[in-house]
């Protein structure tokens, strides 16, 4: 029976939350918001903005600071809204041969395994049941599947037993609310793919990873023959396919920061927010669908045309030198999809160990920045590269 579990929260927009306005607070990997709170604390609700956007189990376990009785939990485990992915939670998806066992959070009976193995097993609170927000009863019912509609009831944002599209298309969310909520990692466990059309068109939204060199490979490779066929040498050809190779590379940040994550001049209308969820909010929303990570093969063929012009348009002096700098640019997108899908879902070496961890701190703790895939050299030149993050505290 499929079910919802309750959002990962990026870390930069817990911290960002320390003000009167949304105050959050984490015990561990659990992050509560105690906004409506904050008029009641005995304390004064000053003593909680000081904590804001923190981590607070230090705080609360320290007696001669400020004794928190059982009551205080009690009201920490009604504000619970969700988890949230830190330094060492990431460390062990890293390394761990099936990351969704482990994120979004909360890690299944194997994430747990595997979260004890790499040490970041504190990051989950077993100390204190959180029966309210949740029902859960304790650690061993972490793998339980949660109420079908509790992130939906608590959220009031998508029901993942529903198709996405239209309830994204009539939900009326303001861009602020859609863009808060998108971002806030979800995992469908009620079977290979959430629903996102419901009807017909449903095949054509999901993409197997081997499909893409399928497809694409040969095209490039007859391509590639024809460009040589037409240029003076192979290593004219080949310094023309290596040029089209780099300039995927800045295509590929391009696309990424410039048109998937235009999220500060997104339309605030149903238009551009649909828009928006069909080329890559889903993916935000549903980071560990195996089935939505690589492009399918129509939607790539629409944003391939316009580039396919611009080289013959750029190479205008020679119809094959267009077509090498096409081909090995189109051989870029192949790696980079192939590595995007293996970041999410693989064991892999140790230079793409640390693009993996590099691209899940885009996920789960800063949207806004880490826009490169292949290779974090853009980010490094426009100035959007990833602050190392800084491990929480456990529990």
């Amino acid at each position: 029976m499929p079910g919802v579990r309750l959002p990962t929260i990026p870390t930069h927009d817990v911290a960002s939350r320390n003000s009167e306005r949304s105050c959050y607070v984490t015990v561990g990997a659990n992050v509560y918001d105690v906004t409506s709170f904050l008029s009641d604390h005995p304390g004064g609700g000053d003593l909680i903005l000081e904590y804001g956007g923190k981590d607070v189990s230090e705080i609360m376990g320290d007696e001669s600071s400020h004794a928190h009785s059982e009551a205080a939990y009690e009201i920490l485990k009604e504000s619970l809204i969700g988890f949230v992915a830190n330094e060492a939670t990431i460390k062990a998806v890293v390394e761990h041969d099936r990351p969704e066992d482990i994120v979004p959070m909360l890690p299944n009976k194997a994430g747990m395994e595997a979260m004890k193995a790499n040490g970041a097993i504190g990051e989950v609170d077993q100390s204190k049941p959180i029966f309210a927000a949740t029902g859960l009863s304790g650690v061993e019912d972490l793998t339980k599947e949660t109420d079908l509609n509790a992130d939906f009831k608590t959220h009031k944002f998508l029901d993942l037993n529903r198709p996405l599209l239209m309830q994204v298309w009539n939900g009326g969310f303001s861009k602020e609310f859609y863009l808060e909520q998108v971002h806030r990692p979800r995992y469908y466990v009620g079977g290979d793919s959430a629903p996102l059309f419901g009807n017909f068109l449903e095949p054509l939204s999901k993409t197997a990873w081997y499909i893409i060199p399928i497809v694409w490979l040969p095209p490039v490779a007859y391509g590639s023959f024809l460009a040589y066929q037409g240029l003076p040498s192979f290593f004219q050809t080949a310094a023309y396919w290596l040029i089209g190779l780099g300039l995927w590379t800045l295509v590929e940040y391009g696309l990424h920061r410039g048109l998937f994550h235009v999220d500060k001049y997104l339309p605030d209308n149903r238009v551009g927010i649909t828009a928006h969820f069909l080329l890559h909010g889903i993916h935000h929303y549903l980071p560990m669908d195996k089935y939505r990570l690589v492009m399918p093969p129509t939607l790539f063929v629409a944003l391939a045309t316009p580039f396919y012009k611009l080289a013959h348009t750029v190479f205008f002096y020679d119809w094959y030198a267009a077509v090498a700098v096409f081909c090995g640019g189109i051989f870029g997108y192949i790696c980079y999809d192939l590595t995007h899908y293996f970041l999410h879902h693989k064991t892999l070496p140790s230079y793409y160990k640390q693009l993996k961890k590099y691209h899940l701190q885009h996920h789960y703790a800063d949207y806004e920045n880490g826009f490169g895939v292949t290779s974090r050299f853009w980010d490094t030149v426009f100035g959007t590269e990833l602050a190392p993050p800084k491990a929480a505290k456990a529990a």
